[in-house]
């Protein structure tokens, strides 16, 4: 039979497009399943404020009635403007092992995109560079993270088979959380702080870090402004990060630095692994998921998840990136933590990448930014 591609219209097509992954990762362990409400808020027009200048098609593609894959066409206007491009963005995308479903759903969003006057098409990308980024190319066998794209070694070879090529790759490195932090770098990073006249806040929970969300997405909209591809967040977008996850991080894992007069000078948040517990609950809060989420975001759990880190620019090669290193270490030796993951850094981010050189780390995944002419 043929294979046909409908596009998501309403919430029932919405849920179909967010669990199908559920069905093709169904018995692989290294596949972490996403947090369902989180998708649904993603990928709803009525509840993600990057619709305001995207425009979106998700599709799926189906044989003899039954869904064999999927796949989100995303025209960022702001990024094309930004940036100069001409460029339509696939994202949320999975599918069997079969070449006429790969390329229907691949055609298919290449011809909306040239009715558009697009002129590229690259991904995996999402909304934000705070959406999923990067298939996975090296690494199958390492267990995901929240904050990352799982995918079969089968899809990369369909990408070069279809004519895609690098644009850019991301790292990622699992690193041992040492017994100690070594005197001498105990007495740099009081030195860094006398220098740069900067201190950690001393946050009791995480709503005390509120005060200080507009200035932190303020400054990560000003560090990462040359990084590849990044479209600055809008006030729309920050006021409902800082709702939905500020004020639930865990002091412990997020250090926040403050200069002399009460500003942001650096952060870098980290969290418990909720890996296990999403493979538990399926991705799911309710009825039961809430219980194993909230059992692995306690102190017991002795593996952390990086996410976002950032130094504000006037202080960055100044030495605020080993204070931030230094103080999450010492959380993690505190709490007995034995492994992180750092998630995905650019290949080309060197400095963050020479924190790691100090540790007992290794390079375990790696994944890719494809993209074509079209």
């Amino acid at each position: 039979m043929a294979v046909t591609v409908k596009e998501v219209h309403n919430k029932s097509d919405l849920k179909k497009f967010i669990n199908f992954p559920f069905e093709i990762y169904e018995d692989c362990p290294q596949w972490i399943p996403p947090l369902i409400f989180d998708e649904i808020n993603t990928l709803s027009k009525d509840k993600n404020p990057a619709f305001e200048y995207c425009n979106a098609k998700l599709l799926l593609a189906y044989r003899d009635n039954k869904i064999v894959g999927r796949i989100a066409g995303i025209i960022n206007n702001k990024y094309n403007q930004l940036w100069n491009k001409k460029a339509v963005k696939f994202g949320w995308v999975d599918f069997i092992d079969d070449k006429e479903v790969v390329d229907t759903l691949f055609v298919t969003v290449i011809n909306w995109a040239k009715e558009k006057g697009m002129e590229e098409i690259h991904g995996p990308l999402g909304f934000t560079d705070f959406d999923y980024e990067g298939m996975l190319i090296e690494g199958f066998n390492e267990e995901g993270t929240l904050a990352t794209i799982y995918n079969h070694p089968y899809y990369p070879e369909h990408m070069t088979r279809m004519g895609y090529t690098k644009e850019v790759d991301w790292v990622e490195y699992e690193i041992t959380v040492p017994d100690r932090i070594p005197e001498k770098v105990e007495r740099l990073t009081e030195v860094i702080k006398q220098r740069l006249k900067i201190k950690v806040f001393d946050a009791k929970k995480g709503k005390d870090f509120l005060p200080y969300g507009k200035d932190v997405f303020h400054m990560f909209n000003d560090a990462y402004k040359n990084l590849f591809g990044f479209v600055p967040l809008s006030e729309k977008q920050i006021d409902i990060y800082i709702k939905q996850y500020l004020g639930f991080v865990l002091p412990d894992y997020l250090k926040l630095l403050i200069d002399e007069n009460n500003k942001v000078a650096g952060i870098v948040i980290g969290m418990p692994s909720l890996s296990k517990a999403l493979k538990k609950s399926k991705g799911k809060m309710f009825p039961f998921g809430f219980i194993h989420m909230m059992r692995a975001l306690s102190k017991k759990n002795k593996y952390v998840d990086l996410y976002l880190g950032a130094i504000r620019p006037d202080l960055q090669g100044k030495g605020a990136d080993v204070l931030l290193i230094s103080e999450l270490t010492k959380s993690c030796i505190e709490n007995k933590v034995i492994m992180a993951e750092s998630n995905i850094e650019l290949e080309t981010n060197t400095l963050v990448q020479a924190h790691w050189k100090h540790f007992n780390s290794r390079q375990h995944k790696r994944r890719r930014c494809f993209v074509k002419s079209i």
